[in-house]
């Protein structure tokens, strides 16, 4: 790690991404005195990252690989625009170190970590490789991609089983299968290595021990270009289906302050081995007896950022830029202080009643929470279509409050508010979650999700807002047809609900 950085001032930023991260950036942007630059594919042409962008250019059709994954346009478009730095938000070429390492040569400036740092964590393997090196606890497993099948169970031997296979190219539950006993690992090692190639185009994928009913615990590192590391405390991420993260928050109700160091200064000795520098999140697997194991590293941004920012009051976003402008961190571990607490849902498009399956459409009303402690980062508008081609998050969704119980009673005030019209979403899954005994007492672990979805329901989980209003509408027009017209006074206004009904067509 260089210990001096030159200044460099950057006065574009071209933003390679879309939806609601890009928006946020380009706020962050804004208030920096910098030009955010927007790009966008055919099917983006109307989004709200590009309706509020200073310049907007068009990359290619709708396939991600033919627009959001051009790094080969996006420096063209950088270079056109006089952009003097690109920040990849996450997903899509955010971990890409061949995409860092042509920014380098282009002479732009990549927002993260150098190519060799993200080469060196953001390959499972050898991220296990560099936690050895660096003294942190890990998983017992393969250092290394499995050469065989033989290998896999020579391997697995060791440790015992139950075992997880997982690819060594890449996350987000692809290419992971969990074994519990000899006789399934040849089919799992076969569709494990058959997913991580479809996934990543790499069957490599390795076996380490499962840990089971983990709680999923991250710690937020940021590293300026003088040598110098911090650690911004922790998320609980425990909440997952399918290994994606559901809901989010910080700090973890089971972390102490002893325990908070020893991770975190874990996370940072990994970080500095590796001469990493910006923005970064170091996962780990929490057990009941507060032991931890590294996980893996994501060498960028994370989705659930605001978290931090609310209990720490940084602007991660900010701090990125900074540290890209060669500037040194402006404060200490000592002064790294932990206020109240913050839950994130993500919202997505999907129809929970039909296994998650994602909902595109054309979004037909739209009102959104607001009040005390309410944080939305989102790239959606009253009347705009989401389109099929990219993941389907709308928005996130944040509260903050002084302790976490009155976070999540907020948070569920807020889900109360929201309306989406139109699409399919899971915001009333979300009030299930919150308002699941086990979630308000904090007994979560990773495969907390996947007990709640077997058991009963007694409300609907699915249902957009705007069915809700179909049903409010009838009840109204029937409550109405039932009144004695005399008892209707000729000077009493007319009713909202009446209103609302003579709308859906159910009066004459």
């Amino acid at each position: 790690m260089p210990s001096h950085a030159q200044p460099r001032t950057i006065k574009k930023i071209l933003i390679a991404n879309r939806g609601e991260i890009a928006l946020r950036l380009a706020r962050a942007c804004r208030e920096l005195g910098i030009t955010p630059i927007a790009v966008y594919s055919d099917a983006d042409r109307a989004a709200l990252h590009v309706l509020e962008a200073d310049e907007a250019y068009r990359l290619g059709p709708a396939p991600a690989s033919e627009s959001y994954l051009r790094g080969d346009l996006l420096l063209d478009i950088a270079r056109t625009s006089g952009a003097d730095a690109i920040h990849p938000g996450y997903g899509f070429l955010s971990e890409n170190a061949d995409f860092a390492e042509a920014c380098e040569r282009a002479g732009i400036k990549f927002i993260g970590p150098p190519a060799s740092a993200m080469r060196e964590l953001g390959s499972k393997t050898r991220a296990r490789q560099a936690a050895d090196r660096a003294g942190m606890p890990r998983t017992p497993g393969s250092t290394k991609a499995l050469a065989s099948l033989d290998e896999a169970r020579s391997v697995a031997a060791q440790i015992g089983y139950p075992v997880m296979l997982k690819a060594a190219a890449g996350g987000g539950g692809k290419g992971m299968r969990a074994v519990t006993r000899y006789e399934d690992l040849k089919s799992a090692f076969e569709a494990a290595q058959s997913e991580a190639e479809r996934a990543f185009g790499s069957n490599e994928v390795y076996l380490e021990k499962l840990i089971e009913r983990p709680r999923h615990i991250e710690i937020q590192v940021l590293a300026d270009e003088h040598g110098n590391c911090l650690y911004l405390g922790e998320r609980e991420c425990s909440v997952q289906r399918r290994h994606q993260k559901v809901i989010e928050e910080a700090p973890s109700a089971v972390v102490s302050p002893e325990l908070r160091q020893r991770m975190g200064e874990a996370a940072v000795r990994l970080a500095q081995s590796a001469g990493y520098t910006n923005a970064g999140t170091i996962e780990f697997l929490l057990d009941d007896a507060g032991n931890f194991y590294f996980l893996e590293m994501n060498t960028r941004l994370q989705v659930e950022h605001p978290v931090t920012e609310l209990v720490t009051g940084l602007d991660l976003v900010h701090l990125q830029i900074r540290i890209a402008q060669g500037e040194p961190l402006p404060l200490r571990q000592q002064d790294i202080e932990l206020r109240g607490h913050a839950v994130e849902c993500r919202i997505y498009a999907e129809d929970p009643d039909n296994g998650f399956f994602p909902s595109p459409g054309k979004i037909t009303r739209l009102v959104q929470p607001g009040g005390p402690g309410i944080r939305e980062d989102c790239g959606i508008y009253d009347g705009w279509v989401v389109p099929m081609d990219y993941d389907p998050m709308l928005s996130k969704l944040v509260a903050y409050a002084p302790t976490r119980e009155a976070a999540i009673a907020r948070m569920l005030r807020a889900l109360d508010e929201y309306v989406i019209g139109g699409i399919r979403t899971n915001l009333a899954f979300f009030r299930r979650i919150l308002s699941d005994p086990d979630f308000q007492a904090a007994r979560i672990d990773t495969g907390y999700l996947e007990r709640l979805l077997l058991q009963p329901n007694a409300e609907c989980t699915g249902g957009s807002s705007e069915e809700r209003e179909h049903i409010a509408a009838i009840a109204a027009a029937f409550f109405e047809s039932q009144r004695p017209a005399a008892a209707v006074a000729a000077t009493q206004p007319p009713s909202a609900w009446k209103s609302a009904a003579r709308a859906e067509g159910l009066h004459s």
